[in-house]
């Protein structure tokens, strides 16, 4: 990989007149920070939003053409210690939220991430040229153009979804269908049906999100629309759900109707659903400790980023309240100018001040509700994904465990059958012998303890193969978390320095030409 760094230019004039202030403010680079400036290299792209590409994926479940594991520095934790992401155990009420912005909270090793650092990416970020590996992606998927459909009985959105593949598997190299939500709804489940110990990428809600009141706004349609397209790009990326047969159905075939079982799904739901609430009477026996730790990890994880959800949430309400108000704010001083001749230039110039940063304040809320809010909000649901996987595997162990206890009790029943009475059974009543009715009931035994004995075999290599898949995807699924956070926060960092330095840039060319108007009638004052 080469780097280039071409040297960086205020984008603001007066400010190149202030060393000190870009002294400063001086973007530092570390060793293990050159990998984390792919996403920022596109030249052209606004600031604060930059797309990353999704990495590809061998059939193992490690990145290639990725930097994502040299990002994680060698003295990193666990990924399933409490420490990871700095959070402690409380049970506090959601007045005392804002705690999450404690200093000590952070969601990576502050050897590889500081976001305290007193730097300016917008600087020197769009400076940056560099070369880096090929992609190696083989499946590209495109959802855009919703189209509204209304019928006598429902009302409903469809998704043109495009897809672009080189896969040998595929008949065509590019396909085009169009899929209503519950399409999606109906590939989740086949996925869970197929793979229920893999991490699924989550779906966005069926019905309205917080504060969008009406269902069907331009605003909820796009935003579900963009959560669409990334889950479906999530699932393309994922070395074992990418080449799933549902999947290639639900992304080539014009009708789905012929391939949605409902009866059969719906039963497998009933299942899965009376087996969780018999296992949820007692506690699964023998769960190793690290899906215990993955358990803990998940719980602390969840309730910390349903608080940073709830915080931006109101974050977002109070800056745009703000935007609201600065719009009110600036007429009143061009009103003003008409009544006072000799106020007139510095009150015009502060309404002209004020609308600069009103619409700085709007770029701001755009960048929070389009790069950090939808992060936070997918990984929120992201959590509730993992509680059901880690469920699902405990389902799993539970049947195990179950089938393990029953072999014991007829091996153990067999054993007492040579020292048991049976003179007053049945078969002893119809004139069966001693020696009789004990063979019949050992030969019973022995079949139930054969058929016990094929089940836990079975259920052992079941119960293998789901810790292995669950082990593999916390790892990818964790590098990816990591990553999309890093991400997220930089574009917020990028966001905000971007609107500090416009406001600041504002006043100071306010004050500046103030400042030189009070001097110019200072001389003209001092020579009259």
């Amino acid at each position: 990989m080469r780097i280039s760094i071409s040297p960086a230019r205020s984008s603001a004039p007066h400010l190149q007149q202030r060393p000190l202030l870009w002294a400063r403010r001086r973007f530092r680079f570390g060793a293990g920070d050159f990998p984390r400036l792919r996403r920022w290299a596109e030249p052209g792209r606004e600031l604060g939003r930059r797309r990353r590409r999704p990495p590809s994926l061998s059939a193992s479940g490690t990145m290639e053409g990725s930097t994502a594991a040299a990002r994680v520095p060698r003295s990193a934790p666990h990924p399933l210690s409490k420490d990871v992401l700095g959070f402690a155990d409380d049970e506090e009420e959601d007045d005392d939220d804002l705690e999450v912005f404690s200093k000590d909270a952070t969601f990576t090793d502050a050897s590889s991430f500081n976001i305290s650092m007193p730097t300016s990416p917008s600087s020197m970020i769009n400076q940056l040229t560099l070369e880096d590996e090929p992609d190696n992606r083989d499946l590209f998927i495109t959802v855009d153009d919703p189209e509204h459909h209304a019928t006598a009985l429902e009302n409903f959105f469809t998704y043109r979804i495009i897809t672009k593949t080189t896969r040998s598997e595929f008949d065509s190299s590019e396909y085009e269908v169009r899929r209503r939500y519950q399409d999606f709804f109906w590939l989740k489940g086949q996925l869970e049906q197929a793979h229920s110990t893999l991490i699924l990428p989550p779906l966005p809600e069926k019905f309205a999100i917080r504060g969008m009141v009406e269902r069907f706004n331009e605003d909820f349609i796009e935003t579900r629309r963009k959560a669409l397209h990334k889950f479906l790009n999530r699932i393309a990326d994922h070395p074992t759900l990418s080449f799933n047969e549902d999947f290639k159905i639900f992304l080539t075939v014009q009708d789905l109707a012929s391939h949605k079982k409902v009866g059969s799904a719906f039963i497998s739901k009933m299942e899965e659903t009376v087996r969780a609430v018999a296992s949820s009477v007692k506690s699964v026996k023998n769960r190793p400790d690290e899906f215990t730790a993955m358990c803990e990890y998940v719980d602390i994880f969840h309730q910390k980023m349903g608080r940073l959800d709830r915080i931006n949430q109101r974050i977002l309400k109070e800056w745009r309240e703000h935007s609201v108000a600065l719009k009110e704010y600036s007429p009143v001083y061009t009103l003003w100018s008409g009544s006072e001749n000799e106020l007139a230039e510095p009150l015009t110039g502060i309404a002209s001040s004020i609308d600069s940063c009103c619409k700085a304040t709007e770029g701001l809320t755009v960048g929070l509700s389009e790069d950090l809010l939808p992060a936070l909000h997918e990984y929120v649901l992201s959590a509730e994904t993992l509680k059901s996987v880690l469920k699902r595997r405990d389902l799993i162990q539970a049947d195990y465990d179950s089938r393990i206890d029953a072999l014991a009790n007829r091996k153990a029943e067999r054993e007492m059958l040579e020292h048991s009475d049976l003179s007053f059974t049945f078969g002893a009543f119809l004139g069966k012998s001693m020696e009789e009715m004990k063979q019949q009931k050992q030969q019973k035994i022995d079949r139930e303890i054969e058929e016990l004995q094929a089940e836990v075999a079975h259920l052992e290599d079941k119960v293998e193969y789901a810790n292995s898949n669950l082990k593999a995807d916390w790892k990818r699924w964790c590098l990816n978390m990591r990553s999309d956070m890093k991400s997220a926060f930089c574009n917020m960092a990028e966001n905000n320095i971007h609107y500090f330095e416009e406001c600041l840039a504002t006043w100071e060319s306010f004050l500046a030409m103030q400042q030189t108007e009070m001097k110019m009638d200072e001389n003209s004052k001092n020579s009259g």
